[in-house]
């Protein structure tokens, strides 16, 4: 119902306003270009505007038209493509099955990754809906490759990922279709004011999307997964009160149903066969998440709230000890937060910049809801500060301290910690430096953690909080159409948490233990002539993990990383073929050895033809080389990238008349 309203709803404001644009991969006239900078400013790495050669962390910025030229419809897939990313999907157009969402692991920390829109965060017990916000509303995304945690607090151990929103609306209508019965609508309405929008995605049935080794303790074998009937809904709504305070709202609703099937039977007790069903079910994800942010440079403040629903539900066949009988399974769980954070900046003299700030947040977490009452709930608090100190026209001091301790938990099971970080720049000249950096982070145990997910998750109480240190130098350097990036890093993480499986018992279990990598990464990003620009990357690393039911260091994910991308734009036309090549693999069971698996190669292609100045069409081709690529960095399981699929959209656009309406 809600789908039908809002569809009806922004195709009637669309259509009154004139403003119409079929497809929906196109800029509007009158947004501001976010055509590819060399040397752009960031705002995540230090929390006020600086350029990127002169902010002394690893960084990475995608603008909306480099988005958009992945050709991938949701940020998940598109971040797959940066270096140092290791991607892990579950199913078609980046669809997860629950709480198994696609990760996106920074330098081989599986659960590092902050998730924020608009400097607020949006994760939910330590995951992340990346497909929850349509690539067409996000003006840039900021991506911060190092421990964040005193600037932004718990889950930052690996680093930050800040998605900005568009604050105008782009006046557009658009449609697609492809193959594998893949549809997309979507419509987008506003002015500098207010903007609507709404985005619906549609994926058919893939066969074979996973497959999954079976050691039960009556039936030994495989099975094998297909997904179908994926759809995506989002809504989004902003509201540009004055020019320091905005609102903004987005709801995401994704449903897709999965089937497992018995392929192989090496051994059983209670007669499965090849093409018995194991299970059938379907994950529904609501998300809603809504933000009041103020910023005048001098004082930047925000609140916002929160909330997922995750729900899964359909027919067992076969037990998790290897048995066939028939149930009905059925989970469901909320997860809310809500929190302010408030930042005062001060600029003393010509050399000292100084910012303290304070955040609050309530969390719950209701395991099974639609029950009276949240189960577990927590007050989250913290105090930070930073202080830059230019000692000369070529050195400048960065350090930092936060203070995070919670209240109110149950059974009185608090935490705090301390984490500070230190960073050196030397500039050689405007457009090139030289940096160091030592950074402090850590990882609150989660509820589900602590007190189970499901059945077969049991619970750990004790758990301690994660805790690691980030070391980093690096050299950035802007020349002419080149941009050069460099950094050499160490990474050490005391009690990482981490989830055991138990086969005997069919369970599993949480506890700490230890990770560290050393690696190496260079990147280069290249604006030719004749409208060509490239860019390409190599990450070398040696992610490792340590823990009791392995006493010894084992590899995680790959250590050679390398990505790719042209982009061709003359007259009429745009292209742009981007490419993540990740090798010398292994997949890292959780209680035995880590074995290898072949190299994935993730490759897109999207080309648009601009017909006139209100129309263009767009082909997106993924898996251009329809590669069956085990995406999973697990042993035991395998979850495949979906074969080759394209979408074709035609677009359309008219001026922006609302703009015109009420300039009378």
């Amino acid at each position: 119902m809600l789908k039908k309203s809002m569809k009806k709803s922004v195709l009637m404001v669309a259509l009154i306003s004139g403003n119409v644009i079929w497809g929906g991969t196109v800029v509007h006239a009158e947004e501001p270009s976010y055509a590819f900078t060399l040397d752009p400013m960031v705002v995540t790495a230090t929390r006020y505007e600086k350029r990127d050669v002169d902010v002394p962390a690893s960084t990475t910025v995608l603008t909306g038209q480099e988005l958009k030229d992945t050709g991938a419809n949701n940020l998940g897939v598109a971040l797959s493509k940066v270096p140092g990313i290791a991607y892990k999907q579950f199913g078609p157009s980046g669809a997860s099955m629950g709480t198994m969402i696609n990760e996106v692991n920074i330098r081989g920390i599986s659960n590092g990754t902050l998730v924020m829109v608009n400097g607020n965060p949006v994760s939910w017990r330590g995951k992340y809906n990346l497909d929850s916000i349509a690539v067409d509303n996000i003006e840039r995304v900021e991506i911060v490759k190092s421990g964040g945690s005193v600037l932004y607090g718990s889950e930052a151990m690996g680093g930050v990922v800040n998605i900005i929103l568009k604050k105008k609306g782009s006046n557009t209508i658009g449609v697609g279709f492809g193959n594998r019965g893949q549809q997309n609508y979507n419509a987008s309405v506003g002015n500098e004011k207010f903007t609507i929008g709404y985005n619906l995605e549609k994926f058919g049935k893939v066969t074979g999307i996973s497959e999954s080794d079976i050691d039960y303790n009556d039936f030994e074998g495989s099975t094998r997964t297909d997904a179908d009937n994926v759809e995506k809904n989002n809504v989004s709504l902003g509201y540009n009160i004055t020019d320091n305070l905005n609102f903004s709202y987005n709801y995401f609703e994704t449903k897709v149903d999965y089937n497992r099937f018995v392929d192989s039977v090496k051994a059983t007790s209670s007669g499965i066969v090849v093409g018995d069903q194991f299970n059938g079910r379907t994950y529904t994800s609501k998300q809603h998440t809504s933000q009041l942010n103020y910023n005048d440079n001098n004082i930047k403040a925000s609140m916002y709230f929160n909330q997922a629903d995750i729900s899964a539900n359909g027919p067992t066949y076969i037990t998790s000890k290897g048995k066939k009988s028939f149930s009905q399974y059925n989970t469901k769980e909320r997860n809310r937060t809500y929190g302010t954070d408030v930042q005062k900046n001060w600029t003393i003299g010509e050399k000292s910049k100084a910012i303290f700030g304070m955040t609050y947040q309530r969390e719950f977490y209701d395991k099974s809801v639609f029950t009276n009452g949240d189960d577990y709930a927590r007050n989250n608090w913290a105090v930070y500060g930073q202080w830059e100190q230019a000692l000369d026209d070529k050195n400048t001091v960065i350090v930092g301290a936060r203070e995070t301790w919670t209240t109110g938990a149950p059974g009185g099971q608090n935490y705090n910690n301390f984490s500070a970080a230190g960073q050196y720049i030397h500039k050689l000249n405007q457009n090139q430096s030289l940096y160091a950096a030592v950074t402090q982070s850590f990882i609150m145990p989660t509820y589900a953690q602590m007190y189970g997910a499901s059945d077969s998750a049991i619970p750990n109480p004790n758990l301690k909080p994660q805790t690691g240190t980030n070391y980093e130098i690096g050299w950035k350097k802007v020349s002419d159409n080149h941009s050069w990036k460099a950094a050499f890093y160490h990474i050490d993480i005391t009690d990482n948490i981490s989830a055991t499986w138990e086969k005997n018992k069919s369970e599993y279990t949480y506890a700490n233990e230890d990770f560290k990598n050393t690696g190496v990464e260079l990147t280069c990003d290249i604006v030719g002539k004749d409208g060509l620009s490239y860019n390409w990357g190599i990450n070398y690393g040696d992610p490792k993990v340590k823990g009791t039911k392995k006493p010894y260091w084992d590899r995680k994910f790959g250590r050679v990383q390398l990505n790719g991308g042209i982009t061709y734009s003359k007259d009429k036309w745009r292209s742009s073929l981007t490419a993540s090549y990740l090798a010398d693999r292994v997949g890292t069971p959780s209680s035995s050895h880590s074995e290898k698996i072949k190299p994935y190669l993730l490759t897109s292609l999207s080309t648009t033809y601009q017909m006139d100045k209100h129309s263009d069409i767009t082909l997106t081709m993924d898996n251009i080389l329809n590669r069956k690529d085990n995406l999973s960095h697990s042993g035991g399981s395998a979850y495949y990238a979906t074969p080759f699929n394209f979408l074709l959209s035609y677009n359309y656009k008219l001026s922006n008349i609302i703009g015109a309406i009420q300039s009378r």
